[in-house]
Formats: structure tokens, sequence, C-alpha cells
């Protein structure tokens, strides 16, 4: 019989990280927001910006305070939350001063490497298993990337950190039962809702790189260490298909048309949404996020069904993505 999270660590356990989550989350992006101009942490506007107004950023900062301080208490190995607080560390230097495109991709390959040769023994003697140790690196370093590049219009990547993370607390829990892992999701999720207030509907602050590369790495490393079978690592990936669905869709977009995949650029479908459509920005989180909820419901309840059933809702849906993003690109 599956043990309770009150039985685990108690009520008022419960209640008090959940409050400290949604406190620090909160303070976090207060405090940025309040002293940006001191520190170098203001963004200002470039032609690809989809904001008009200089903006403090870095307001992710309680988002790491919330990561570091429940991994610990969590007791997660060092193995884990070392090397993404390291990189949110580096993430949160880039806000303050550019880092080359190149020198970003070096540091998160040796820390996406490290995470997976780290946390699992996957012996290196076969063929299948060097292929599979590539391929979780390789999906580590695409979702922080991902998440990062998709955190350009006000509310959607707190929003979508509050309904991933929760998703994947839940998944976790009722799969493996008293699985740390879930409780620290759901004090992530915690910390993305204090978060979003002072970023949606209008922003008072930006996430900043040290809160986007953080939420992006975790999630990818969670999916890696909670994933057992090709079913549990559709039913995860499921929980963020909005954006790896318009960054995947965005990236062929400008391969097609030949561009440098390192540029910055404004290309996304929510980018379009938000700035050639003239969608409010809290708008179009909103419409992700309730995308990202009812695919990640879907999943839940095909998971009964096997992975077949994942794997071909996922692909309709994907499909369905790309002739809406197509549709409305040729309408612009």
């Amino acid at each position: 019989m599956k043990a309770s999270p009150f039985e685990i660590l108690g009520a008022i356990d419960i209640v008090s990280i959940s409050a400290a989550s949604l406190i620090l989350g909160a303070a976090g992006a207060w405090v940025v927001g309040k002293y940006a101009r001191r520190i170098g942490l203001m963004d200002w506007p470039l032609r690809r910006s989809s904001h008009n107004d200089p903006t403090p950023k870095g307001g992710g900062i309680g988002i790491f305070v919330v990561f570091l301080s429940s991994s610990i208490y969590f007791g997660i190995p060092a193995s884990f939350w070392l090397p993404i607080g390291i990189l949110s560390l580096i993430a949160f230097m880039g806000d303050q001063r550019s880092l080359s495109p190149k020198l970003r991709l070096f540091i998160q390959l040796i820390i996406s490497t490290y995470i997976v040769i780290g946390n699992k023994n996957i012996p290196l003697n076969f063929l299948g298993n060097v292929i599979l140790t590539l391929f979780w690196i390789i999906f580590i370093m695409g979702t922080t990337n991902f998440y990062n590049f998709m955190d350009g219009i006000n509310g959607i990547a707190g929003m979508t950190g509050i309904i991933g993370f929760s998703f994947l607390a839940v998944y976790i829990y009722f799969q493996y039962g008293h699985n740390h892992l879930s409780f620290l999701s759901a004090s992530i999720a915690l910390s993305c809702f204090g978060f979003l207030p002072l970023n949606m509907p209008k922003a008072r602050v930006f996430m900043g790189d040290i809160g986007s590369i953080l939420l992006g790495c975790t999630f990818g490393s969670l999916i890696f260490l909670s994933t057992k079978s090709f079913l549990d690592f559709l039913c995860m990936v499921s929980f963020l298909f909005p954006f790896y669905a318009d960054e995947l869709t965005t990236m062929f977009i400008r391969i097609k048309d030949g561009e440098n995949l390192t540029k910055a650029h404004r290309r996304h479908l929510y980018q379009i949404l938000a700035n050639e459509k003239a969608i409010p920005h809290w708008r179009v989180s909103a419409a992700f996020g309730l995308g990202q909820m009812l695919v990640g419901f879907c999943a839940f309840y095909l998971k009964n069904y096997g992975s077949l059933a994942v794997f071909a809702f996922l692909f309709s849906s994907f499909t369905a993505f790309v002739f809406v993003s197509f549709y409305l690109r040729s309408r612009i």
C-alpha cells in the first residue's frame, strides 16, 4: 500500500514547504524587480523583443532557491541538484552579461553528461547503451534550451512551469509511490505559482535565464530519472507538449529558410501571435497553458491503453499543431 505524502512528511511539513515555496518564488521576483538597476539585471528591448519597456530580469532567483533548498531537504543526491545549480548560476551570470551561444552549449553539454552518467549506471559496453546515453544527454540539453527559447512573453514560462511540474509531481507519485522527486516537482510548481503574479498579465519582472534554464534542465532531468519504460517517457514528455511542439516546428522552418539556429529570432508561434497578431501576452500564454493541460490529461487517460495509444495521440496532436502553426504563419 502506498504511503501518502502526509504519512511521509507530516501535515505540518507539507503546509510549511508549500507556503515557503510560494513565498520564495514571489519574494525572489519582488527583490529582483526592486533592485535590478543596481545589480545590472535590466532587459533592454531589442528588435527581436516582445516587450517595449526596460524590464528587470532574473526574477527566477526565487525558483532557484526553492529548487536548491527542496532538493537538500528531501535528501535528493547532490549528483542531481549540484550540476543543475551550477548551470543555473552560470545562467544568472548570463542575465547580467552576455555569454556566447557556443560557450553556453558547451557548458550545457558538460552538465547534461554529468547528470546522465552520475545518476544512472548505464554500462557503455554495448552500442545500444551508448546510443541511449547520448539520447538522454541530447534530450536534457534540448529541453533546457527549448524552455529558455520559449520564455519570450509575459506569463508563458511561469504558467507552463506550474502545469508541467504539477503533472510531473502527480505522475511520479502515483507511478512510484513516495518518491521525493515528486515532492521536488510540487515545490517547483508552487514557486512558479508565486512568481507568476509579478509576470502576468503585466510583467513587472522577467524570469530570466536563471529561471528558464533551471526549469528546462530540471524538467528534462526529472524525466530522465523517472523513466522506467517508453510509456513513462511518452507520458511525461506530453506534460511539456506546447513547448516541444512550437520549438521543433520553428526549428524546422528556420533550417528550411537557411537561418543560423544560434541567432536570436522572433519566429515561434507564440511570438507571432503576441507580436504580429497583437494578441495580449496573457491570452497567448493562457491558450498555451490550456493546450498543455488538455494534452497532459489525455496522456494520463490513455496511459491505461499502453504506449501505442499515447504515441498515436501525441503524433496526432503534433500534426495538428504543425497544421495550425503553418496556417497562422501563412496568414501574416
